[in-house]
């Protein structure tokens, strides 16, 4: 049974996400398909990469992964299948995959050239679901184009570091369904960076001289009630590995969450500071 998965930003009040599950069962009646997520931002490569790392590793070996945002195909927009950490990924050539595999590098890359077979408007129904359906039917990647050796490249997704390795400078990645405020800052990069230093995290006007491993970490079980803590503000390594800002229990129909209450907003600047030794303010003149 072939396992392909869905990301797009088509959302599910229309028909493109029936219309391209159709046309993978009318290839495929055995496939499995499972949505990861259609509610992309529109046009959002940061979010599609951001949720596809976290996500894919947790499926198969041998998963094809269809990728539907940003996806019409152009001079600049080529589209592309390959292979990475085992797993086949059919996607457009935006700089998607230069966020996703920054860890692990592609091991076969293929530009999909079936365009002049098949004219298409819809290039995730026409043209992902015959690639991957192809593959799923152990099809070779070397039919459905040539191979090519590179793809877009983009750094968004990393954060800075300035020469004196005092500041990381990252930013807003992705917003979650509670409002919590993910950032491109890795827990990897900040002890590579910080080595165990003091340090600051600044967004907006607001400061974080803490990162807990748990939401919960905030609360003092022992208050009489611990219901004095829902809604303060915190930062934490989330499971994914990087540096968020949220808003513990936060609800967006009552309380709110981190993006709203603290005004922060996709590419907005988070940073880390750290110091010497103490902080500047603790520190005394001779």
């Amino acid at each position: 049974m072939s396992l392909i998965t869905l990301t797009t930003d088509f959302g599910t009040k229309d028909h493109f996400v029936g219309a391209v599950k159709g046309a993978i069962y009318s290839e495929l009646p055995d496939a499995k398909i499972v949505d990861i997520t259609h509610h992309i931002s529109p046009f959002s490569i940061t979010e599609t990469a951001y949720i596809l790392k976290n996500t894919y590793k947790s499926f198969p070996k041998g998963t094809i992964h269809i990728i539907g945002v940003d996806s019409e195909l152009s001079i600049e927009n080529k589209h592309i299948a390959l292979i990475l950490d085992e797993h086949y990924f059919i996607c457009p050539d935006n700089g998607l995959i230069s966020m996703i595999a920054s860890e692990v590098n592609p091991t076969r890359i293929f530009e999909i050239n079936i365009h002049d077979r098949i004219e298409s408007s819809f290039p995730v129904l026409d043209i992902f679901v015959k690639v991957a359906t192809h593959i799923a039917r152990g099809g070779s990647l070397s039919v459905i184009g040539k191979e090519i050796q590179s793809y877009k490249k983009t750094i968004e997704i990393q954060p800075k570091v300035n020469q004196a390795q005092t500041i990381i400078s990252g930013g807003v990645i992705y917003i979650d369904n509670y409002g919590n405020v993910i950032t491109n800052i890795s827990k990897k990069i900040f002890n590579e960076i910080g080595k165990g230093r003091d340090f600051k995290i600044t967004a907006r006007r607001y400061t974080f001289d803490k990162i807990l491993n748990k939401y919960n970490e905030i609360v003092n079980f022992d208050s009489n009630d611990i219901r004095q803590f829902d809604g303060n503000k915190l930062a934490l390594f989330n499971s994914a590995g990087f540096i968020e800002i949220a808003i513990y229990r936060s609800n967006l129909k009552t309380v709110g969450g981190a993006s709203s209450l603290l005004g922060l907003d996709y590419r907005d600047t988070v940073t880390v500071e750290f110091f010497n030794e103490l902080k500047p303010e603790f520190t005394t003149l001779n």
